[in-house]
């Protein structure tokens, strides 16, 4: 049981740093919809790498999540 907290605990942290490592260039200006919508973003090396390893850990976080539940 404890090795499945401290496990979420390494995933949090490693999608912690995953997602603050992406570099997203739209600025404060596109949040408030200034961005335009014609853009559109294609990932590629390790950029893809990064969004992909993100996805897989936050999916592995939300089944340890469920599984803890029922432990």
């Amino acid at each position: 049981m404890q090795y499945i907290v401290l496990l979420q605990v390494v995933l949090g942290a490693l999608m912690v740093f995953g997602i603050l490592l992406q570099h997203r260039a739209s600025g404060l200006s596109a949040t408030f919809g200034g961005g335009g919508a014609s853009s559109y973003v294609q990932r590629r090396g390790a950029e893809q790498f990064l969004y992909q390893a993100s996805v897989a850990l936050s999916v592995a976080f939300f089944a340890l999540t469920i599984l803890d539940w029922y432990v």
